[in-house]
């Protein structure tokens, strides 16, 4: 086993192929500290991609790129290519809240809109885009809350405050929210860090049931969700890209000293 200096690149993007998203050269920056280098990542339609790595190794940063979160951030800036569907959605062209209901986002921490009804917090997209049909909004609603596989707990408390929930309906209800505008990607930042197994084991089982209408990628500290859960898991440290591949290859015969060195639990 070797250890590499380079982020390993990843295959051109050939016309009709399966790849949703691809990050080419990605850089980026706080001010003159580049945190991420020369990120080149494929994921694939339909799977659940996991980002591993110890805390501070920019795995949380390069996921906030994919949606454009560093916008926000006084002094970021992100170089290189962030392909969807083959569009750069850094581009002069592209509309950031357009993009963003394309990307999908769920954080660690649970974040309904806490003056909002459970069912106002899911339909608060469709509404901010123009949706006013009722009977719409109530289908969207109820197919967002069922493909988060909380329908059956919530329908009879569809008009109470979302703050009522547990943690763990609450995190399911900021996926339901996320699903109503139909995004191509859901990034995931760490979101079960927050629940108790029984709730963790619930979101891990939707994932497994949602890359059937998205792609996900997840940003996750256990070693053991990501085995599950995830199609391909990416090593990142200190804001390189070490490894990439399939999860069982990643896991059971990695490349490279330093992948192997974390997964086993050496450090991190």
């Amino acid at each position: 086993m070797t250890q590499s200096t380079a982020t390993p690149a990843q295959p051109a993007i050939m016309p009709g192929s399966n790849i949703l998203l691809s990050a080419q050269n990605v850089n980026i920056f706080y001010g003159d500290n580049r945190a991420v280098k020369d990120v080149n990542l494929n994921f694939a339609r339909g799977t659940v991609n996991a980002l591993i790595g110890p805390s501070g190794c920019g795995k949380t940063t390069f996921l906030r790129a994919i949606n454009r979160m560093h916008d926000l951030t006084p002094g970021a800036r992100v170089t290189g290519q962030i392909l969807l569907d083959g569009e750069d959605i850094y581009s002069a062209n592209v509309d950031p809240v357009n993009m963003r209901r394309r990307v999908g986002m769920v954080f660690q921490k649970p974040n309904p809109f806490p003056t909002m009804s459970v069912y106002d917090n899911v339909v608060s997209g469709l509404k901010l885009a123009g949706m006013r049909d009722k009977n719409q909004l109530m289908q969207i609603c109820e197919r967002s809350l069922r493909g988060a596989a909380l329908w059956e707990e919530v329908k009879d408390r569809l008009h109470t405050p979302a703050t009522g929930l547990s943690g763990g309906q609450q995190q399911r209800l900021c996926i339901a929210r996320a699903l109503a505008v139909e995004p191509e990607i859901l990034l995931m930042d760490e979101p079960t860090s927050a629940l108790d197994p029984a709730s963790t084991a619930k979101i891990e089982d939707l994932m497994t049931d949602l890359k059937k209408v998205t792609t996900i990628v997840i940003v996750t500290h256990n070693m053991h969700q990501a085995a599950r859960v995830s199609d391909t898991t990416s090593f990142f440290l200190v804001g390189d890209m070490v490894e990439h591949g399939p999860t069982e290859q990643i896991f059971q015969a990695p490349r490279d000293e330093r992948t192997e060195a974390y997964v086993t639990g050496r450090f991190g």
